[in-house]
Parts: C-alpha cells; sequence; structure tokens
C-alpha cells in the first residue's frame, strides 16, 4: 500500500492561506499532512508551490472535509459503496472518520491518536505478537509498532476504509521499509479469517469493533471463543465498547461483554471506554 503523496487541504487551511496572499505575504507556513510536519510554501497570482509543484488556489472546500489534489482539482477524501465513508478532520490533527455520518473514532476531549496510545498500553505490546482483529484507520497498529510490538497482525473487512488509509497521512503502511515488514495488514473479515490463526500464536489481541447494534458478531460468545483460542495463556486484550444505549435503554453493553469474555476463558474489567482482559 503506497500513501498519497498530498498535499492534504481543509477549509481552515485553505482560508489561512488565501489571508496571507491577501496580506502581500508570499511565503506561507503551515502544515500540509493534517499536523505531522510543518513546511513553507510560495504564494503569487497564479497559485501556490509546494514541494516543486505549482498548484491552482483551493476554492470552495467544505467545512469538516479533507482534500487532496486529483486530475488537477481538490476531491474529497470520502468514497460511497454502500455507505458514506470519509476521513474528517480534528482539531487534533490526526482524522477520524465517519460512515454514514457515524463518527468511528473519539475526537471530543481527545485525539484519536493519543486515544490508541492509551488503550495499546494496556496490553503491553512490547516483543509482542499482537491481533488487531478491526483495523480501521491504523492507529492501534502503528501504536503497537511504536511501543515496540514485534509483529501487528491486523484485519480489516471493508474496502473503503482501506482506501482512506492509503490517503490518510496517520495511517502506517505496511509496505514502509521503516517498520521491516513488522506490519502485515489483510483485507479480510475477522470473523471468518480468524479461523486460520493458529493455537495460542498471539501475545495480545486489540478488538476495536463498530458499535453493537452495527457487529454483534464480533460481540459473541463464540467469537471471544476464539480470540481465547488464539490467544496464548497470560495474553491480554483490550476490547472497546463504549456505552451504547445506556441512556435511553439502560443496556450496560461492557458488563455484557465481561460476562461473555469470562465464559470464553477470561478474567476481565472495565478500563477506559471498553473492557481489559486477561487470558486465564
Amino acid at each position: 500500500m503506497t500513501h498519497d503523496p498530498g498535499p492534504w487541504l481543509t477549509r481552515q487551511l485553505a482560508e489561512a492561506m488565501d489571508a496571507a496572499r491577501a496580506a502581500g505575504r508570499d511565503v506561507f507556513t503551515a502544515s500540509f499532512d493534517l499536523g505531522r510536519s510543518s513546511e513553507d510554501v510560495a504564494l503569487h497570482p497564479e497559485g501556490w508551490t509546494w514541494r516543486g509543484q505549482t498548484l491552482p488556489w483551493p476554492e470552495g472546500l467544505r467545512e469538516r472535509t479533507i482534500y487532496v489534489l486529483a486530475d488537477g482539482h481538490y476531491a474529497p477524501l470520502q468514497r460511497y459503496a454502500g455507505a458514506l465513508v470519509k476521513l474528517v478532520p480534528t482539531a487534533w490533527g490526526a482524522p477520524t472518520f465517519e460512515i454514514d455520518g457515524i463518527k468511528m473514532l473519539p475526537t471530543a476531549q481527545v485525539s484519536p491518536w493519543e486515544d490508541a496510545e492509551r488503550k495499546v498500553t494496556l496490553v503491553e505490546p512490547r516483543g509482542k505478537v499482537v491481533l488487531d482483529t478491526c483495523g480501521g484507520l491504523g492507529y492501534f497498529a502503528a501504536c503497537a509498532l511504536a511501543q515496540g510490538a514485534a509483529r501487528v497482525l491486523s484485519h480489516e473487512r471493508s474496502e473503503s476504509v482501506l482506501w482512506l488509509r492509503k490517503h490518510n497521512p496517520w495511517s502506517p503502511d505496511p509496505d514502509d521499509p521503516a517498520l521491516d515488514g513488522r506490519l502485515v495488514l489483510r483485507h479480510a473479515d475477522i470473523t471468518q479469517a480468524i479461523a486460520n490463526v493458529p493455537d495460542r500464536s498471539v501475545d495480545a489481541v486489540l478488538h476495536d469493533p463498530p458499535r453493537f447494534g452495527i457487529a454483534g458478531e464480533l460481540y459473541a460468545l463464540a467469537f471471544y471463543e476464539q480470540l481465547a483460542r488464539v490467544l496464548k495463556p497470560g495474553g491480554r486484550l483490550f476490547h472497546y465498547t463504549g456505552t451504547p444505549n445506556t441512556k435511553t435503554s439502560g443496556r450496560d453493553v461492557p458488563g455484557e461483554v465481561l460476562k461473555r469474555l469470562e465464559g470464553a476463558g477470561f478474567r476481565g474489567q472495565r478500563r477506559l471506554d471498553g473492557v481489559y482482559a486477561v487470558r486465564r
């Protein structure tokens, strides 16, 4: 998977560039990769120059949308394939994504990157083989690798989400030579692919499924039994659950998950916005 070369633009960034041009400035300093780095670009009447390329002025960009240059125009990072999947900017730099308007990662009080870091820390990935069940934008995998995981086996069933990963500068690239092959990314449904994972072959599991109402099979006892099968005794698991429907129905999804995990051979407890468990 080769990442998009950029630049990445938002309406806020385009407006700041336009204000600098209106003020008579010929150099503008900002991030053109969603906060990962900062660089200078040249401003001039016919456009702006980024890394030696003269590009057209960005106009008509919408809020809550990220754009890249495609065929001479700025295209939004979104696609429709049964559902609208869209990369969405955040105040933190690292973007989130939405499926039919439903936000997939927390952004209100913390960066989705920092949120991933603190959850990954619970499984202590250093030197371990980590199973990443629902890869999403790859933040769990990236943080596990940064914390010293020996290998991350990541699965993502949505082709559209994999397309977003290709265009997101924060998503890890399994073809990056710096990773030395430690990230294996598979386009696969983990509920089926897990049958091919050998018994007791992984040291830790990061399980970040969509909410229960969308993917109930990823909260089922049968799936948890598969997780227990592939985990070594003493292996750690973090399972994102959130707290859906708590106010409206009184349903306790984390509590239900705890009971099923215990039935599958885990000892668990509520941690952060999910469940932390250890394979007995």
